[in-house]
């Protein structure tokens, strides 16, 4: 879930291409490719917003029922655009763009997008990467865990954290955040440190939470996304397979995955990143809100997402991917917390013209079928 709150304000167009920076140098790596990953994220980002969610992690249990939907409709590479953690990149590993633009209101969520780039770069493997991310010990024999099952990932993760080794692992995957060029304060870096301890402290037990309100009783834990599977029955998570843990790797070692503070009801981050995808001919794939439209329409920004993304170049299969919090939601499975749906972008934008979508009731009817 991306929850959504205040207007933005920004004088910034955006770009109509992205500019090709001025090396600087950082802390090792090619300064001219961390610069211009950094120069990407100050081109298309907005000020930030506040809501009062640490999104650490999804709550959306039903995450990845829609994938064989995706199949169907044939969504395949193109650009993905997505709110929120992690769960964008068992979508990526899915739909396999070419490039990725991870959009959140919340400063807070491009810190963690460094923290979840950061692991991706040291770790060569799966079971390296979520044992770096919950502190636990690196298996000896990684090429032993390539085939394993992602219940088995998660079974070795259940293991203590290895405390003593907790500092080290810190002052590394800050080091590899420093290279990537992006400006951070002091504040800044301690908001990261907290995000990766809050990981280690709460392993595979992890909920997502709302600040000073307990987890509720339906999220799901951390252990249970990455056991999900999709309405075929298959794991998909993106550390389910060896093969798709590496594909979303590439990505990020390619700076293709691209963490983005904006508004999808905002001045400029969806038009920026519209922009670009013409200037490079590419046309959008799919666009995962969570359900950060029932809060556009709550704020009257609704209308400004619905022209945001009609200026996106997009194909006829080309989808928005929604999670609906409504108990007894056609489609949902017993014991869930939310449904997941797709409608095409011309269905959504059609629909919105014609006067037939007034508010986040119709939004949903529109898309109840699918």
């Amino acid at each position: 879930m991306l929850l959504v709150a205040g207007a933005l304000l920004s004088g910034a167009s955006g770009p109509r291409a992205l500019p090709r920076p001025t090396a600087h140098k950082t802390r090792g790596g090619d300064p001219a490719q961390k610069s211009t990953f950094a120069a990407q994220i100050a081109a298309l980002s907005e000020p930030a917003g506040y809501f009062d969610t640490d999104n650490l992690i999804s709550n959306e249990r039903s995450y990845l029922q829609i994938l064989p939907d995706l199949e169907r409709a044939n969504v395949r590479g193109g650009v993905y655009i997505g709110v929120g953690p992690d769960q964008n990149f068992s979508y990526i590993a899915a739909i396999r763009p070419a490039l990725a633009f991870i959009v959140d209101i919340r400063r807070d969520n491009l810190l963690l997008h460094l923290l979840f780039k950061a692991i991706f770069s040291i770790s060569r493997t799966r079971v390296e990467y979520l044992a770096l991310l919950l502190g636990r010990p690196v298996p000896s024999s990684l090429d032993g865990w390539r085939g394993e099952t992602i219940q088995k990932l998660v079974f070795y993760a259940m293991t203590p954290p290895d405390r003593a080794a907790v500092d080290g692992l810190r002052t590394r995957v800050d080091d590899v955040i420093r290279k990537m060029g992006v400006p951070l304060s002091r504040d800044d870096f301690a908001t990261i440190d907290r995000y990766h301890r809050r990981f280690i402290e709460g392993g595979v037990h992890l909920q997502f939470q709302s600040f000073g309100r307990p987890p509720q009783r339906d999220y799901p834990r951390y252990a249970e996304l990455l056991a999900e599977t999709d309405s075929a029955g298959r794991h998909r998570n993106y550390l389910a397979s060896e093969e798709a843990f590496q594909f979303v790797k590439s990505m990020q070692a390619q700076d293709t995955i691209i963490p983005v503070v904006g508004d999808l009801g905002g001045p400029s981050a969806l038009v920026s990143i519209g922009r670009l995808l013409d200037v490079r001919r590419e046309k959008l794939s799919a666009l995962y809100a969570s359900n950060v439209e029932d809060y556009l329409f709550r704020d009257g920004r609704f209308p400004r997402f619905v022209q945001n993304l009609g200026r996106i170049p997009h194909s006829d299969n080309s989808v928005v991917i929604r999670s609906i919090f409504w108990r007894g939601m056609s489609g949902a499975r017993p014991g869930d917390n939310s449904t997941s749906k797709i409608q095409p972008v011309d269905e959504l934008l059609n629909a919105f013209a014609k006067g037939r979508i007034q508010g986040y009731g119709d939004l949903l009817v529109s898309s109840s079928a699918r």
